[in-house]
């Protein structure tokens, strides 16, 4: 087996191959990557056994082979590269791959190729296609509501719904809520419900901005979902359950609709919720035609901040979670947002106003105050 590559490029498609492997698997290869040579060119195949990519490598000089080899080490051997290019080649029967850049000769031990998976391809039926910058835009707004908690794997997933006209995507993490909808120009091959691990989409997104994609088409198998970007081919398991019935959480109706210049608001929630420590909320305190962000963390400090609002009633104050309620404001991608209450123990509700990219509405949860 022989190629040679451009270090640059090698080295881009390298960090795009390894970037979804974990060492948590426990698996010999785990953090490996697989080069599979052809006349064709290079593959580059990486996996967590979760998810999985294909990435494509232009080539020259090849003759065929493949070789499993430590990820990480052999993308810095190749971003040190003295040369302009890098030249693999692993002699028959050897159990070492030999990288030539410029002067420099570095010798690599390979790793089990039968240890490496089963890396899957672009197979299954087509099922939808999507603007590149609208997916990765849409995926960015929900993805930091799923949880990170793995023994609620459902909640580590991003429900993605499709019909006739469009692209819903919902993720939750029990504590906030974030929905994105999106009006399709293309009708998908009839409606689906899946859901997909956010991490699986956050990766499809990267790989979506960082090759330019102009349009991202989906496939699926029984248990998969596959992303074709470009050139690149990336797969992920399916989880397997019941989402959340998440429109029960959505409440009927509102008592107060407050309208708010997205990055005033951003700020103010930036500003004070810089003393908002150690589990200490943000305080929204509402009275007559304003609303007051407060906060304050013994032995660190204290803040607030008044706002002009269209608040009419009887006032009252409610805690959020600093940082949830921030990441709803930041991901609204709007120049305005309307704020939706109903109590101080209900939830509040961030929806965009104005957003040319499709609704979006955030969901938290109130924290419950302290006198």
């Amino acid at each position: 087996m022989k190629f040679t590559v451009v270090a640059s490029e090698f080295a881009v498609k390298l960090q795009s191959a390894i970037q979804i492997t974990s060492a948590r698997t426990g698996s010999p290869v785990a953090g490996a990557v697989m080069v599979d040579v052809t006349d064709a060119g290079v593959e580059l195949r990486a996996t967590d056994l979760q998810t999985s990519v294909r990435v494509p490598l232009a080539a020259h000089d090849v003759s065929d082979g493949r070789v499993v080899l430590p990820g990480r080490l052999l993308l810095e051997v190749v971003r040190m590269a003295s040369g302009n290019e890098v030249t693999c080649e692993l002699a028959a029967e050897s159990a070492q791959l030999t990288v030539r850049s410029g002067a420099t000769v570095v010798h690599l031990q390979t790793l089990r190729e039968d240890d490496f998976p089963s890396v899957p391809g672009a197979e299954g039926d087509d099922v939808a296609s999507f603007p590149g910058t609208t997916f990765a835009q849409a995926v960015g707004q929900v993805t930091p509501a799923a949880s990170r908690d793995e023994t609620r794997p459902l909640l580590t997933g991003v429900l993605v719904t499709a019909t006739a006209d469009e692209l819903r995507l919902v993720a939750t993490d029990s504590y906030r809520l974030a929905i994105k909808e999106i009006k399709l120009e293309h009708p998908p091959q009839g409606s689906f419900d899946m859901v997909v691990p956010a991490r699986a989409l956050t990766e499809a997104a990267r790989l979506t901005q960082q090759e330019s994609a102009v349009e991202v088409a989906v496939k699926r198998t029984a248990n998969q979902i596959v992303f074709v970007i470009n050139n690149i081919v990336l797969a992920s398991r399916l989880l397997e359950g019941h989402f959340p019935d998440y429109k029960q959480l959505l409440p009927e109706t509102v008592e107060h609709e407050l309208h708010f210049a997205t990055s005033e608001l951003l700020d103010t929630v930036r500003r004070v919720g810089l003393v908002a420590q150690k589990n200490n909320p943000l305080r929204v305190g509402l009275s007559e035609g304003e609303m007051t962000v407060s906060a304050r963390t013994p032995d660190v400090g204290d803040a607030s901040e008044t706002l002009p609002s269209d608040f009419h009633g009887d006032g009252f104050e409610m805690g959020f979670n600093s940082a949830f309620l921030r990441d709803g404001l930041e991901n609204a991608e709007s120049p305005r947002v309307v704020l939706r209450l109903v109590s101080a123990l209900r939830p509040g509700v961030i929806e965009s106003d104005g957003a040319s990219n499709g609704r979006f509405v955030y969901l938290v949860m109130p924290v419950r105050l302290n006198a």
